[in-house]
């Protein structure tokens, strides 16, 4: 959907109301009370009159709430799509960044998934154009490359493995990088095992498909810091717990497993969409995790990249092993910080559902602090779990280095330290195991992959600039 800041010559208008004094003049005493009545008895807040061949809608917007601004334009959208119009004007005297997350709303919410439907064409949202007063054609531009983005990640989280397996996905960052501007190097299966990057080696065992290992850069020439900042993705592009099988049910989103890698590669095309003056590299080691062929096994001692040992206890931690080769190849940048983001345990989802991000930290207090602050300027909201010497120890190995899990508690918490041992530089890990992906419908979020991240880090990183 395209979105401006030039009035549109629409048959369609749309009033955001915060005085309604001022912006109900010209319409009639009657149509006046009825819009008042139906915003009152309407709980989403809307009213709808024809008026003189242009159908017009009206909300009544609270006041300092950027969510419910973004809530309020996913509504427009399914209006829109209901009376199958094609394009809309919106007055409204709100402030720039409430318009602007409406603006981001209506966007983020006119997404669908429609490549294998037979019948497509006929599926598709009739809503191509929505034009915003008093929104800059230079802020119209930024929403909608983030959310191009965000849109984009959304899609790689919900092509399944038969359409996107780990060549594929390095692939769609190339073609990305390309389209966007930051550079992308693959490393193909060769060249990770002369790297020998044990912890991604050893989960591509059970699998006939090739893992990958994508390294992008971004690198402007008036970038404001010295030392980049890394983003790492997880990238398991199917996830069937390998030996360590899970139950059938639990399989069926595991296309979601690299929504972490999703995550890095839209954010460096906005990063570069939008000329952000900041130094960004994104890192994504890609495999599947199978049963087959030589599988990795329960018991196994796995020599990491960085030469660390790991007793392998359970197949289905694997994307900390892929994790941990990535975190460790991150040192050879010098990183001013490195943020990781993975769906990574079911310990995470538990504790917080689908509604926030656990975000943990190692010598990066604040800049998780203003990860946070992003996380509610973009609502997609990070929590801090602490990363206590003592789970450090659950994670204690008798026969190796460490183990790659810690038990049945403080599973989030454990898989944290797992990873931070592979860092010396200022680190963020953030499990998105919960927000992910989800299974209804939720205002401008749809149903499958959310493209959770991508917003959170644009965010981010330009206020580091």
């Amino acid at each position: 959907m395209n979105i401006s800041s030039q009035p549109l010559n629409s048959n369609c208008k749309a009033i955001l109301i915060s005085d309604a004094t001022k912006q109900l003049d010209g319409f009639s005493k009657e149509q006046i009370d009825y819009i008042n009545q139906s915003l009152k008895a309407n709980e989403k807040g809307w009213s709808h009159i024809l008026n003189g061949g242009t159908q017009v809608f009206f909300a009544k917007m609270p006041a300092n709430n950027t969510e419910a601004f973004r809530k309020a334009g996913a509504n427009l959208v399914e209006k829109l799509q209901k009376a199958k119009l094609t394009s809309c004007h919106v007055e409204t005297n709100s402030e720039a960044q409430y318009i602007s997350a409406f603006a981001e709303g209506a966007v983020l919410a006119n997404y669908q998934f429609l490549p294998y439907f037979s019948d497509a064409e006929k599926r598709k949202s009739t809503v191509s154009q929505v034009s915003f007063a008093n929104l800059s054609e230079s802020a119209a531009q930024e929403i909608s490359s983030v959310c191009d983005a965000a849109l984009f990640a959304r899609t790689l989280v919900n092509r399944p493995i038969s359409h996107l397996n780990a060549t594929q996905l390095a692939e769609e960052a190339e073609k990305k990088g390309a389209e966007c501007g930051f550079s992308v190097e693959i490393l193909n299966k060769k060249k990770i095992e002369s790297l020998k990057m044990g912890g991604l080696l050893a989960v591509n065992k059970g699998s006939i498909d090739e893992p990958t290992f994508t390294i992008m850069e971004y690198k402007p020439a008036n970038a404001k810091n010295s030392k980049p900042i890394v983003l790492v993705g997880k990238g398991v592009v199917y996830d069937t717990g390998g030996l360590s099988l899970k139950p059938s049910a639990s399989m069926d989103t595991m296309k979601s497993d690299m929504g972490g890698a999703a995550a890095v590669i839209g954010a460096m095309a906005a990063v570069s969409k939008n000329n952000l003056p900041v130094h960004v590299i994104g890192l994504v080691p890609a495999t599947d995790n199978r049963p087959g062929g030589n599988a990795y096994a329960p018991g196994d001692v796995i020599k990491m990249f960085s030469g660390q040992t790991v007793e392998v206890l359970n197949t289905d931690a694997e994307g900390r092993m892929i994790l941990a080769d990535a975190l460790h190849y991150a040192k050879k940048f010098e990183p001013q910080l490195v943020i990781d983001l993975a769906t990574l345990t079911g310990a995470a989802a538990r504790a917080l559902s689908r509604f926030a991000i656990a975000g943990m930290e190692k010598n990066a207090n604040p800049q998780l602090k203003s990860i946070i602050e992003s996380g509610y300027n973009t609502y997609e909201r990070v929590v801090e779990f602490p990363l206590f010497d003592e789970y450090d120890e659950m994670i204690n190995s008798d026969i190796a280095d460490m183990k790659n899990i810690g038990g049945p508690e403080a599973g989030a918490q454990t898989a944290g330290l797992f990873l931070a041992r592979f860092t010396d530089y200022p680190y963020i890990h953030l499990d998105i195991a919960g927000p992910a992906f989800i299974e209804t419908n939720d205002h401008y979020l749809r149903k499958g992959g959310t493209g959770v991240g991508v917003r959170l880090l644009y965010d981010f990183i330009k206020n580091q600039a």
